[in-house]
């Protein structure tokens, strides 16, 4: 699945009040670091960061982990699966 393809379902299953699994690669960038891959197996997107409080908002997520209510972000191109499928940037 293409990337942008995944995101697109994302948010539109977001609206729609149901969740979803979805994998990627850790990134934080202010300790230049990361944790390895995140799984979250049910899982919500959020509204969008704002570009004036972030500087790749337009690239960030925010999501909500529904098994432990957590609200944490991720980069897009660091998406590697939804619901089980591989995604890729092309």
């Amino acid at each position: 699945m293409i990337i942008w393809d995944a995101i697109e379902t994302m948010r539109r299953l977001s609206a729609e009040g149901k969740s979803f699994s979805f994998s990627f690669m850790s990134c934080d960038r202010s300790k230049e670091r990361s944790e390895g891959i995140v799984e979250v197996i049910h899982g919500r997107l959020k509204s969008r960061e704002r570009a004036d409080k972030y500087q790749d908002a337009d690239i960030i997520e925010r999501y909500i982990n529904l098994d432990t209510m957590e609200v944490r972000r991720f980069y897009q191109p660091l998406l590697m699966t939804f619901n089980g499928e591989n995604v890729s940037m092309i």
